[in-house]
């Protein structure tokens, strides 16, 4: 059975199979070694996560095979600002620290030698988002803002390093180009093609770090070029 990479998220993973989707690259740069599984859900906070977690991984039945990798990509709606529009997706910060250290604990509980990614939020345009509200917005002002983002961002990394997971820092990474709002961003907080592609390419190379890559990873049966013409079910022999 070919091994698999679960992505689990808010909206910014659901989207990720999309054209020119984060998800989507990945999954074509891993086509014949891992098979890339989404579990996004748009909306979402840790505190929604945490407590559908259970029924969404299923224990690994007796003979089956844990994932190599779970990416936990959430932040983005617990960073919501408690007093604005989208206040029903805000968790207190301290709360978001505690609820990625439970997700953790629950998939190193479920899959010991499973590779847990953290992905923070990524950094906010707080003018897009007045231009791109999910509803009408009276109060004029952003439900998010890239300092807030940013406070999420850290408290992600923080619990990384305690809980000795990789993590990417996405939220710093955007914010090296000059024009990352309009290069990154489409409304202020979802992926560009630009941004989904530093998404992509940030998560190769950590799993690459962890060991997961495409130079070691077994091909799915065999490929064309190792089957002989003169003798073509020969190379099937050993499946």
């Amino acid at each position: 059975m070919r091994p698999q990479i679960y992505l689990f998220g808010d909206s910014i993973t659901e989207v990720s199979f999309g054209d020119g989707g984060w998800a989507a690259s990945l999954s074509h740069h891993l086509s014949r070694t891992v098979d890339v599984v989404l579990r996004g859900y748009s909306g979402y906070n840790t505190s929604w996560a945490l407590k559908v977690a259970e029924r969404i991984f299923p224990p690994v039945e007796s003979g089956g095979v844990p994932p190599l990798a779970v990416t936990v990509f959430f932040g983005a709606n617990d960073a919501c600002l408690a007093d604005r529009y989208s206040a029903f997706q805000h968790v207190p910060l301290h709360e978001y620290k505690q609820n990625l250290h439970s997700i953790i604990s629950f998939f190193k509980k479920r899959w010991p030698e499973t590779v847990i990614l953290l992905i923070t939020p990524p950094p906010i345009d707080e003018e897009a988002r007045l231009r791109h509200p999910y509803i009408e917005n009276p109060s004029g002002l952003p439900e998010r803002t890239n300092e807030a983002a940013g406070a999420y961002a850290q408290a992600c990394i923080s619990v990384a390093k305690e809980c000795g997971c990789p993590v990417v820092d996405l939220w710093t990474k955007m914010q090296e180009f000059p024009d990352w709002k309009k290069a990154y961003l489409s409304d202020g907080l979802h992926l560009t093609g630009a941004g989904n592609r530093v998404v992509f390419e940030e998560v190769v190379k950590k799993l690459k770090e962890q060991g997961i890559s495409v130079e070691n990873l077994p091909v799915d049966l065999p490929l064309i070029e190792n089957i002989d013409p003169q003798d073509p079910l020969k190379a099937f022999q050993d499946y």
